[in-house]
C-alpha cells in the first residue's frame, strides 16, 4: 500500500502593529494635515492645504493598509482645525 504525505499548509504569521505605533501614528496625521500654507498678496489671501496632501500620500504608500479611512479622518479634522487656528507657513507677497 501506498502512503500518502498530508501536507501541512504553514501559514504566514500576520504583522500587526502595536497599539503605541497606531497612537503615534495618528498623532503624526493629526499635526501633517493642520499645516496650512498660506499666500498673502495685499488683501487677499490663498490658503493651500499643504499638510492634507502630503498626509493623503503618506497614507496611501503606508506598508499597514487596515485603517486608512481612520486616518483619512484624522487628515480631514486636522485640515479643519488648522484651517482656523494659526498653524503652517504664510507667505506674505508685496
Amino acid at each position: 500500500m501506498a502512503k500518502t504525505k498530508n501536507t501541512i499548509k504553514k501559514r504566514k504569521p500576520s504583522v500587526q502593529e502595536g497599539d503605541s505605533t497606531y497612537i503615534l501614528k495618528l498623532v503624526l496625521y493629526l499635526i501633517i494635515g493642520s499645516q496650512w500654507l498660506r499666500i498673502s498678496h495685499g488683501s487677499s489671501e490663498i490658503p493651500i492645504p499643504l499638510g492634507f496632501i502630503i498626509g493623503i500620500l503618506f497614507s496611501m504608500h503606508e506598508h499597514f493598509k487596515i485603517d486608512r479611512k481612520i486616518e483619512y479622518a484624522v487628515l480631514l479634522m486636522a485640515m479643519f482645525l488648522g484651517f482656523w487656528l494659526p498653524m503652517g507657513i504664510s507667505v506674505t507677497i508685496k
